[in-house]
């Protein structure tokens, strides 16, 4: 996984900046009901999306939380005296104490199915009754376009899938949540380049494909003989799934 702390200085410009964060936050908040009081926003990062939030909806209390410091604190300067630094496994929050919870790009990060359980149970538990649950599902699919650059890169090895909508929706019934509707949004900005991708890969985006490995020198080949260096192909689409608590 890379390094939040280290990652947080550039992560914006490198992931679409700010209309990414639009389009993600209109997403999200279309699935977030009217008359929503209080928000939760797990694993918020720099805040971009999470401030959105808080802007969209006069009177609705938004918070963030990351494990990162680095990433906590920019999100502070955005949302001042409403982040928390905690871990999304153990919510430092009483049982109903949010009418909406929201994950973007949460789960596909976690090691073990049995995190991705477990931060989807806390999100329920700190849901009152009737609440939604808004997450990201299937993010690494999200990133295939049919593009050049993915038929490089599709005899990659590959890391197990975490966020997969079958296994959300299998965690979500288990903690007493029903499905309230889908979305999908586009990743703005985020259109790979043959070139960007070959950065990418030198500084250890892809999990499976360590920077030094000589399978990774191999693709980087493949990447740098592609045509057009730096023109991005297509966005992705991210797709968004919706819970309710009974």
């Amino acid at each position: 996984m890379l390094d939040y702390d280290k990652e947080a200085g550039d992560y914006d410009a490198l992931r679409g900046g700010e209309p990414r964060a639009e389009a993600a936050a209109r997403a999200v908040l279309g699935l977030v009901p009217e008359g929503t009081r209080n928000l939760l926003d797990i694993a918020c990062g720099t805040g971009i999306v999470t401030r959105r939030f808080a802007a969209a909806r006069d009177g609705m209390r938004v918070t963030g939380l990351d494990l990162t410091q680095a990433m906590a604190s920019r999100a502070a300067a955005r949302l001042p005296g409403s982040v928390v630094i905690a871990d999304g496994r153990r919510l430092p929050f009483r049982e109903g104490e949010f009418d909406a919870v929201t994950s973007v790009w949460l789960l596909h990060l976690l090691d073990r199915p049995e995190d991705v359980r477990t931060v989807v149970g806390e999100c329920a538990r700190v849901l009152r009754p009737g609440g939604v649950y808004v997450t990201t599902v299937d993010k690494a699919a999200s990133h295939n376009v049919g593009s050049d650059i993915d038929a490089v890169l599709a005899p990659r090895p590959r890391t197990p899938v975490m966020d997969t909508v079958a296994a959300v929706e299998k965690y979500a019934y288990a903690h007493g949540l029903r499905p309230a509707g889908q979305a999908r949004f586009p990743g703005r900005g985020q259109g790979r380049s043959p070139r960007r991708t070959l950065t990418d890969l030198r500084r250890g985006w892809f999990v499976a494909l360590p920077p030094g490995d000589p399978l990774a020198d191999d693709f980087a080949v493949r990447l740098a003989a592609l045509p057009d260096q730096d023109r991005p192909r297509p966005d992705p689409e991210f797709t968004l799934r919706a819970f309710r608590k009974a």
